[in-house]
């Protein structure tokens, strides 16, 4: 399954491959309950879209996002202070009476000393960094929907909650990010044929295991090129304050021999941009029609690389 995704960048990318507009609207709001809650999860290559804002309601989203930045800015720098204070009190005590405690103490504070400050420099940063486009699941990503006569670039939470569901569902199932194709018409019939997205991504990440270790793979397209990731939404509301929540997931597959190779058993569904049209309108056309859709995908093989084991 696709536990992480590394997404289009650029906003013109959004308008050139699928003549979507932002929901500058739907944007706020939901930049609006990550500031209310700093858990929410929106990737920093989305802030970066409106770093030069050109209307009232994009000032104010930017406004949101500076507050946000400046808040966990002071977080982290009051990490780095506690944590430092932490090392001086266990390399104190090594010099005085070494114990197995204050070693690992010294060990942990170096450890989330190094973290905070990566993180604390690219905040402050100015340029552009691989792991601001990256996504998990839990947090937001942009997606294209089509509303009406309007297709739209809207916020989406990468782990799909589905109408009328208690919230906890996302503890029972914390595999909602992905839906199996083969259970499009079963679990997923409420979606399938009704609530379509795509999102867009360079690239992939999977989790395979290597003699019985964790290793993860990063998966690019060869020729280099945007994917049209085939998604389901759903839009659930809380029955107690009636709060909206957008929520995705990708649609995987059987994989192609390459990415069967590596050692991975699902696959992302790569739209061909010449289906995009009817994949976001499926109102009227049948499962037979749709299913089709996602087998004619684009074609690419799938290079991968192992970042870590």
């Amino acid at each position: 399954m696709c536990y992480s995704s590394q997404i289009a960048a650029a906003y013109n990318q959004y308008l050139k491959l699928t003549g979507a507009t932002l929901d500058l609207d739907q944007f706020r709001e939901v930049y609006g309950f990550r500031h209310a809650d700093s858990s929410s999860r929106i990737p920093r290559a989305v802030d970066r879209w409106f770093s030069e804002p050109k209307s009232a309601v994009e000032n104010s989203i930017k406004e949101l996002i500076d507050q946000h930045r400046a808040a966990a800015i002071a977080k982290l720098e009051g990490d780095v202070f506690a944590q430092r204070k932490r090392l001086a009190d266990a390399e104190r005590k090594l010099q005085t009476k070494p114990t197995k405690a204050a070693v690992e103490s010294r060990r942990i504070a170096g450890v989330k000393i190094e973290a905070a400050l990566t993180r604390l420099s690219r905040l402050k940063g100015t340029l552009p960094h691989p792991s601001d486009a990256r996504i998990f699941p839990m947090h937001f990503a942009p997606i294209v929907v089509q509303d009406g006569e309007r297709r739209v670039v809207r916020l989406a939470r990468y782990h799909c909650r589905q109408a009328g569901k208690p919230a906890s569902i996302d503890r029972r199932f914390p595999g909602l990010y992905n839906a199996r194709r083969d259970n499009l018409e079963k679990f997923w019939r409420r979606e399938f044929g009704h609530g379509h997205a795509v999102m867009l991504a360079e690239s992939f990440y999977e989790n395979v295991d290597r003699d019985g270790r964790n290793a993860v793979l990063h998966f690019v397209p060869r020729p280099t090129g945007t994917m049209l990731v085939a998604c389901l939404f759903a839009q659930w509301t809380d029955p107690a304050g009636g709060e909206p929540l957008l929520s995705f997931a990708a649609i995987t597959d059987d994989p192609p021999p390459e990415v069967a190779a590596a050692g991975h058993d699902r696959m992302i569904v790569n739209l061909k941009p010449v289906h995009i049209a009817a994949w976001l309108t499926p109102a009227g056309r049948s499962l037979q029609e749709l299913q089709l859709i996602l087998s004619d995908r684009q074609a690419a093989y799938y290079e991968h690389e192992v970042l870590a084991a």
